[in-house]
């Protein structure tokens, strides 16, 4: 039987990548709410990052497929929509990992809409544009900065 505790299962959830930006975990992202144990049954509960997200099915057999290769058999992957997510949900280490990348990640709390904020994940310049609201996802939007003239997605604040 493997370790059945709440970090060791995080452990093994640190591994799933978000199938839309693969350099974040879902737990980079915040999207696993928590982690329930009813018996010998693992229950992980997961809220997309918008509702009618495209890759949340893939998510849940993705941490589906992680905990039977650790041994798990019995496994409950349950969605709520309530509390909404939030980019503020996202780790500092994610947002990092975002940048990194290449996509500029969220420039504040939900709700904050000082578009002066965004800055090129390039060349750091904070003189940027928005192209378009709707970036490679919905949960993106495209910019491009006016110093280096890359274009590159922005992960939306909500």
């Amino acid at each position: 039987m493997p370790d059945t505790n709440k970090r060791s299962i995080l452990t093994i959830l640190q591994e799933v990548c978000d199938p839309e930006v693969p350099v974040l975990s879902i737990l980079d992202l915040g999207i696993v709410r928590d982690v329930q144990f009813n018996g010998d049954e693992v229950e992980v509960i997961i809220t997309p990052t918008y509702t009618g997200c495209p890759a949340m099915d893939m998510i849940a057999m993705n941490i589906r497929m992680a905990l039977l290769e650790k041994g798990f058999s019995k496994i409950k992957i349950s969605t709520v929509l309530a509390p909404a997510w939030t980019t503020d949900w996202m780790s500092d280490k994610g947002k990092r990992k975002l940048k990194a990348y290449g996509i500029a990640p969220p420039y504040a709390k939900a709700g904050d809409t000082s578009a002066a904020l965004i800055k090129c994940p390039q060349c750091n310049s904070a003189d940027t544009k928005c192209i378009s609201e709707f970036g490679s996802t919905a949960c993106k939007a495209l910019y491009q900065c006016n110093d280096c003239k890359e274009p590159f997605d922005y992960f939306k604040c909500h």
